[in-house]
């Protein structure tokens, strides 16, 4: 009766294992049809996703970190916050045009400074994203990689960058000018509301939109112009993104 037993178990037993390297041996087989049938691995799609938002962010930081990279651009300037618009258009109003230049420069300044910190931070969130759907991002269309860095790494990114624009504004005496401002505006003859910005939130959000923006170009850029490709990787995956638009 125990050796029944033990014939009948090892038979279940061998019986199974066949079963399970069969769908073990199928399902590799789909997998590898399913790669050459789409043309690109997810392995490939993430490192040719990653690959072009390094690009942007380095295209991005370049062009925003120099001097006049926001001061002198029609697109990023960074203006009076909205809430404080009132108190600038009454200093230009009643003569006091230099103040208000003053503190525009400042932010602008504070946030080209920052930006040459934001490069690596960047690219660190890059590194360290783990995307399941790859593929799904690549084959998206304009922006989706972007789009993707900036839902998945924004409260990340904040946190590493709001520091270093503290700095930066620090450095170029923001809190200094803005008292300045703001005891110039209470001396004018009108009637007066209060306002008080969180001046480093307003500069790290306005900085963080330009960071994004311009990895968007720089993405854009790589989907549309095969000249921008300038890697195999970068060449294989968003030439299969071509094919699967």
């Amino acid at each position: 009766m125990k050796r029944a037993l033990a014939i009948l178990f090892l038979v279940t037993f061998l019986t199974s294992c066949d079963q399970l390297n069969k769908a073990l041996n199928t399902t590799n087989e789909v997998l590898t049809e399913m790669e050459k049938t789409n043309g690109i691995t997810q392995s490939e799609a993430t490192q040719g996703l990653k690959e072009a938002l390094a690009k942007g962010v380095s295209y991005g930081t370049g062009l925003l970190s120099v001097k006049d990279g926001f001061f002198k651009s029609a697109t990023y300037k960074i203006l009076f916050p909205p809430e404080a618009q009132k108190v600038e258009e009454n200093l230009r109003k009643f003569g006091f045009s230099g103040t208000a230049d003053r503190m525009v420069e400042a932010f602008n300044r504070g946030a080209e400074d920052a930006t040459g910190h934001a490069k690596e931070i960047f690219l660190s969130a890059i590194n360290q994203m783990t995307i399941q759907d790859a593929i799904n991002v690549v084959t998206g269309g304009e922006g989706a990689g972007t789009a993707y860095l900036k839902r998945t790494t924004t409260d990340q990114l904040r946190e590493k960058f709001k520091p270093e624009i503290q700095k930066s504004l620090d450095k170029v005496q923001v809190l200094v000018l803005w008292e300045d401002v703001m005891t110039t505006y209470n001396k004018l003859p009108i009637s007066k509301e209060q306002i008080n910005p969180d001046l480093n939130e307003y500069v790290l959000g306005k900085t963080m939109d330009a960071l994004f923006q311009t990895i968007e170009i720089e993405e854009n850029k790589i989907r549309a112009n095969p000249m921008e490709r300038t890697s195999d990787i970068l060449k294989k995956v968003f030439e299969y993104a071509d094919k699967n638009r």
